[in-house]
């Protein structure tokens, strides 16, 4: 009986770890996004934010917790999670990016990251949180700022995915489409 236990154990902590990363979206460094690139293309989405930020909390807590949204970001993106005021530096496109104003000792806002300017500047400012969508090859196809609820999420990840963006329009696209949420 004892065995049995064990393996029924086993068993359900197997399963329970499988259904949680299923559960999750499946965040990698800039670094992972490119090299999984290379394996298989996908688009890519980089979460710009910051530890400070409400919104980005708010949709980490809310928008990437929901389940259409997480099927859809695992199996169509690599997602990325980019700390725009951390202090790793990233290499992209065989550039290196830094953040020189980093302050280890600060607490709250902090320098940020030259990434952050490369890739989440939009009229001339940053704003957290910021997705940013890229192409296969690692060509920015649109920064969007702001909160965003699962909703409107939604249809902007397909249309990237299906990649309307080049020619078609946003406005028709967003009227006609179909919510699988």
């Amino acid at each position: 009986m004892t065995k049995f236990f064990t393996v029924l154990s086993f068993a359900f902590t197997l399963f329970s770890s499988t259904l949680s990363a299923q559960e999750a979206i499946q965040w990698m460094t800039v670094e992972e996004a490119q090299e999984a690139i290379k394996k298989e293309p996908r688009k890519i989405m980089i979460d710009v934010y910051t530890h400070w930020c409400g919104p980005c909390k708010m949709m980490m807590n809310s928008t990437f917790k929901t389940p259409g949204i997480i099927k859809y970001i695992n199996e169509n993106y690599y997602a990325v999670k980019f700390d725009a005021e951390g202090p790793d530096p990233v290499v992209f496109k065989g550039h290196t990016f830094e953040n020189k104003n980093y302050d280890p000792n600060r607490r709250g806002r902090n320098g940020t990251h030259d990434f952050t300017y490369g890739i989440a500047n939009v009229n001339g400012r940053v704003a957290y949180p910021t997705l940013v969508f890229l192409n296969e090859s690692l060509d920015i196809i649109t920064p969007i700022q702001g909160y965003l609820k699962a909703n409107q999420l939604e249809p902007i990840l397909h249309f990237v995915v299906d990649e309307e963006y080049i020619d078609g329009n946003w406005e028709t696209y967003q009227q006609n489409f179909k919510s699988e949420l």
